[in-house]
């Protein structure tokens, strides 16, 4: 019986180590990114700025542009979290030989990629809190509170496919490449989604090629989620983004394991 309770009291606390590394893991991911100002700044402003111009000045009080791009827009906030998140800073860490120590430390071996995950996601949830704010405040957008936190749960989860994104070009491109390949893949893939205007404005070309982007078909789960018009089928974008997802991470976790 001694040896049984000897044995409990070693094993009985690796469960909670396990979980505090998870924590604090994530908790200085957050506090680092957040003393990054070239990437805390834009990543927290633009997507607020961009709507303000565009769903709010320039819509001319329509209320159907302010419900669209306030939708839209809730997408394009999540993707730069994802996408800088992970695609400039790994490779940053990567070729620092920073992934290298992690794999030796006394960590969980999840624990890096779960803080950026959650640093992502927190970001998301502070993006999209700005827009809604806005959005309520001066774009007249007026939603039901399921609708906006369905809305909200939609933005927090749905950066995760831009983090496997993210992921897979940190795992590849080298620091000083890596800005300026999220950066070409960004801005595109926003614009060729609807992101920044409905599709139906755009030529047929865009229209067709549309359902090749992530951003495409989590803005129309988001659309769908304020009660707005959509296509698609809402299963259909679930699994796409699903795949797209497990895809990606299963490419770059490959990658990253020769890591020596």
């Amino acid at each position: 019986m001694d040896t049984t309770l000897a044995a409990s009291s070693v094993s009985d606390p690796a469960p909670f180590h396990a979980w505090r590394a998870y924590a604090l893991e994530a908790k200085y991911e957050f506090l680092r990114v957040l003393r990054t100002p070239a990437f805390a700044i834009p990543s927290l402003l633009f997507p607020p700025l961009f709507y303000l111009l565009f769903g709010v000045l320039l819509n001319r009080g329509s209320s159907a542009a302010a419900h669209y791009l306030f939708a839209t827009y809730s997408v394009f906030g999540v993707m730069a979290p994802g996408l800088f998140g992970f695609g400039v800073q790994v490779a940053i860490e990567r070729e620092r030989g920073w992934l290298a120590l992690k794999r030796v430390a006394p960590m969980p071996p999840g624990a890096y990629l779960a803080a950026k995950m959650l640093m992502a996601m927190a970001f998301a949830l502070i993006i999209y809190a700005m827009l809604a704010a806005m959005a309520a405040t001066l774009g007249g957008v007026r939603l039901d509170p399921v609708q906006w936190l369905a809305l909200g749960l939609i933005a927090m989860l749905g950066v995760l496919p831009f983090c496997a994104l993210g992921l897979l070009i940190g795992s590849r491109a080298n620091a000083s490449a890596s800005p300026a390949i999220v950066n070409f893949i960004y801005l595109p893939m926003a614009f060729l989604s609807g992101l920044w205007m409905p599709l139906g404005m755009l030529p047929q070309f865009v229209r067709d090629i549309a359902v090749l982007w992530p951003p495409y078909h989590l803005a129309q789960l988001a659309l769908a989620a304020i009660g707005r018009e959509y296509a698609g089928s809402l299963p259909a974008h679930v699994a796409f983004l699903v795949a797209f997802t497990a895809v990606c991470f299963a490419i770059a976790r490959r990658w990253l394991a020769r890591i020596a």
